[in-house]
Order: structure tokens, then C-alpha cells, then sequence
């Protein structure tokens, strides 16, 4: 009989789940930014543009507090695993805090490096979390079999 889902599997859903919503509201955050900023009027958008970025901010910082704590939780529970994966995982981990950092100082999007930059940084960590979920596929760590992790039913 096939093993209950392994945390690992919880892991990933709810990062990739945290990193993708991350990426797509910073996306639209820019692109509603920018537009503002083009002084393209005529839309009935009754937040100001100031406003409209502190509220970006402040939800891209709360994005990336979820994903340090997640990230963290991540870094203490490959202790054994190749160092090669546990360093880009405390990579990904320090960029994660990097970014915090820039948006819990930034006053307004400009003073951010640009969207591409954040992008890319957010990229590269997807990209790390996929290598360690593939190497996990076929290296489980015994002591994570462990316990009674079951698949979550599909919310309907």
C-alpha cells in the first residue's frame, strides 16, 4: 500500500502555493503601479496611487514573512541532506529575508530594486525548493515517514 504523504508534500504545496500567489499580487501590484504613475485616468479606481502602494508594501511584506517562516521551518528539517541542497535551501532562506528587509524599508515602490530583479530572486528560489522536492521524491528521510500525515482532501 502506497505511504501517507509525507510532509514533504505539505511542504511543497504550501510554499509553491505562498510563492505563486506571492509572485502573481506583485506582479499585478506593478503593473496597477505603473499605470498610475502613466497617469492613465479614467478608471474608476477610488484609492489614490499612495495609497494604493503602501498597501502593495505592506502585503509584499507580509508575503515574505510567510515565506521566511516557511523557509525557516524548511532549513531545520533537512539537517542530513546533501549540503549542496541545504546550502541553496539557506540561500534561498537569506534572499527571502533580503527581500523582507527591502520591502519593510521601502516607502514606495521606486525605492525598490526593479520588479524584473524581484522577480527573478523569487524565480530562483522556486527553482531551488523544486530541485530539493525532487531529490526528496527519492530520498525521503526515514524519520519524516513518521507520523500521521495524510493527503488533505480537495477543498471543494
Amino acid at each position: 500500500s502506497d505511504l501517507p504523504l509525507p510532509q514533504i508534500e505539505v511542504f511543497k504545496q504550501g510554499f509553491n502555493q505562498k510563492l505563486q500567489e506571492g509572485r502573481k499580487k506583485l506582479h499585478q501590484m506593478w503593473l496597477d503601479w505603473s499605470r498610475k504613475s502613466s497617469k492613465e485616468t479614467g478608471d474608476e479606481i477610488s484609492a489614490e496611487p499612495e495609497e494604493m502602494e503602501s498597501l502593495a508594501l505592506l502585503m509584499a511584506c507580509s508575503i515574505t514573512q510567510q515565506l521566511q517562516v516557511t523557509c525557516c521551518k524548511i532549513v531545520s528539517a533537512i539537517q542530513g541532506l546533501p549540503s549542496s541542497l541545504q546550502d541553496k535551501v539557506k540561500q534561498s532562506l537569506s534572499t527571502i529575508e533580503e527581500l523582507h528587509a527591502s520591502f519593510s524599508v521601502a516607502s514606495s515602490l521606486q525605492d525598490l530594486s526593479s520588479s524584473v530583479l524581484i522577480q527573478g530572486k523569487l524565480a530562483m528560489i522556486q527553482e531551488y525548493m523544486e530541485e530539493l522536492l525532487d531529490y526528496l521524491k527519492t530520498n525521503t528521510p526515514l524519520s519524516w515517514l513518521v507520523g500521521p500525515f495524510s493527503p488533505r482532501e480537495e477543498e471543494m
